[in-house]
């Protein structure tokens, strides 16, 4: 084994993929949340710098290709399932993350099954983009935890009414309730929208590959 810059970055983000979601057993929230998104932002950014420096310095090695999908895989899943398991379990949350498990979980499954004919199956310039809208949509996700626990500790102790009122201007906003709250709604929509883009790119390329990998599933007569 060939241990590289690269190659240590790839082993930092795998390490930091169940990182994430021990996060939330060692902090109260929203401190969960702001280290679970900074650590997955770092990580993230790791993703971009592994691959460009492996390329710029002629440092590919075997390790580093076989790391660095199992580590995008395993920040994606263990992020999604930590947003998932602190939120409402809304359906319109639940469908995408699905959709992103599943195909991850089936090609992964194909490609252990086509063993040294895996290689054909090649990354494609889409199943990048799809990455990069996961990460994008679920550190967007983890900033909606954030605005919202943050919102809810303002208005900690406040009746409906007060809170109302700060928020159509009938009352001095001292708190800053409104650009949490809307922060709170935007990132969650905006998030959501991302996450089923994700989604829809997730399948594309999880059909791609079950089509490139179909004559090599076809029994011999």
């Amino acid at each position: 084994m060939k241990w590289n810059i690269p190659n240590i970055l790839t082993l930092m983000r795998l390490v930091a993929a169940p990182s994430v979601a021990v996060m939330f057993l060692y902090f109260t929230r929203p401190y969960a949340d702001a280290l679970a998104m900074f650590l997955f932002i770092a990580a993230a950014v790791t993703d971009w710098f592994d691959g460009y420096l492996a390329r710029a310095w002629g440092q590919e090695t075997k390790l580093g290709t076989m790391l660095d999908p199992i580590a995008d895989k395993a920040m994606v899943v263990i992020a999604l399932m930590v947003i998932v398991a602190f939120s409402s379990w809304s359906p319109w949350l639940v469908l995408p993350a699905t959709v992103i498990l599943f195909r991850e979980v089936f090609v992964s499954g194909l490609r252990e099954f086509l063993g040294d004919v895996s290689g054909t199956l090649k990354v494609t310039a889409l199943a990048k983009w799809k990455t990069t809208a996961q990460m994008v949509a679920i550190a967007v996700l983890f900033g909606q935890g954030l605005f919202e626990h943050y919102f809810g500790m303002s208005i900690f102790g406040m009746d409906n009414a007060m809170v109302s009122a700060i928020l159509s201007g009938e009352e001095e906003d001292v708190l800053g309730l409104t650009w949490k709250f809307h922060g709170m709604i935007w990132a969650g929509r905006v998030g959501l929208v991302l996450l089923w883009i994700a989604a829809a790119l997730t399948a594309i390329t999880g059909y791609d590959y079950l089509r490139k990998s179909l004559p090599h599933l076809v029994e011999p007569r």
